[in-house]
């Protein structure tokens, strides 16, 4: 059944279109990352500064200007792909009939739910590590310098980190796909969703500082502790969560995601965070996701086991 639905996948217009768009700006992503990292090489202080930073990364996080960076297109892409793969897995072999069909012969119902997913995971998962791999080789022929170990580590830590993202729309988009009959009523409810937390959420939160953001008078640690609270309203949102993984994963002068005190800074050695201190960092970040992605399949797969399915 996986194999069925996969193949099914990989021939649908609809996703072979977005896997040309999404294959496109990731590829213009790579040329603008490079025609930056030219520009920098043309100074000194610039040029030093990508050596220390890591230069292989900033084909994924540096862009001249004229095209979004390579993490920013999966960020807005991701989702669109996820819920594409998800929002029909469903309702559509109902309204054709073939769901009745399929469930008449010597099938659990479950294998049929998990079909759908294993398969579409499997299709994402291909995908993202083709595309990092390949930023990884155009890079390697048009800068020379192939990555270090730890680079190589950083960027396959972040295509699983993007698999695990997308995996959250896909289920999203399964479990409007088992609750609502129509695929365009589903597929409406999960772009709604995603639009939210793309664009109105952080407006959402912008608002809620200006009316309780406190005073200049309160203390120090009143201030952080407030800080915090508004980072983990912001936390709630799985973009935000993304973000926050990818940064630390392709930036390694990225040494904490809170605020801190002048006390704190104080003795610290500017210097790139250890993988293992990143992946440390980031691990409530890919807990969170992983945990809403559990979630959506866990209630999508309970919706399922509970309906009456029957022919017309």
């Amino acid at each position: 059944m996986v194999h069925k639905e996969a193949a099914d996948y990989i021939h649908s217009w609809r996703i072979n279109i977005l896997f040309a768009i999404i294959g496109l700006t990731c590829l213009g992503s790579l040329y603008t990352a490079v025609s930056a990292i030219r520009d920098a090489a043309e100074d000194t202080e610039a040029s030093d500064v990508l050596q220390t930073s890591g230069l292989f990364l900033k084909l994924f996080t540096v862009s001249d200007g004229t095209l979004p960076t390579f993490i920013s297109f999966v960020a807005f892409l991701g989702p669109l792909l996820g819920i594409a793969l998800g929002f029909d897995a469903i309702n559509s072999e109902r309204n054709k009939g073939t769901l009745v069909r399929m469930l008449a012969q010597p099938i659990p119902r479950d294998y049929v739910l998990n079909a759908k997913f294993v398969a579409a995971l499997s299709v994402i998962s291909v995908l993202f590590f083709m595309l990092g791999f390949l930023v990884m080789g155009l890079g390697i022929l048009i800068t020379g310098i192939p990555p270090t170990l730890e680079e190589f580590w950083r960027i396959l830590f972040f295509l699983i980190s993007s698999i695990v993202y997308v995996a959250f729309w896909l289920n999203l988009g399964i479990l409007f796909s088992v609750r609502f009959k129509q695929a365009a009523t589903s597929a409406l409810a999960s772009i709604a969703v995603w639009l939210f937390f793309s664009v109105f959420y952080s407006m959402i939160v912008q608002l809620l500082v200006r009316a309780t953001a406190p005073s200049s008078v309160q203390n120090v640690e009143e201030l952080l502790g407030y800080q915090s609270f508004i980072q983990n309203v912001m936390r709630l949102s799985p973009n935000h969560l993304f973000t926050e993984a990818t940064t630390t994963l392709l930036s390694p002068s990225v040494r904490t995601l809170g605020p801190l005190t002048m006390e704190q800074v104080a003795g610290a050695i500017p210097s790139p965070l250890p993988l293992g201190q990143s992946l440390l960092l980031i691990w409530p970040q890919l807990t969170g996701l992983i945990a809403l992605t559990a979630a959506c399949f866990g209630l999508s797969y309970v919706w399922f086991m509970r309906q009456e399915i029957r022919s017309r």
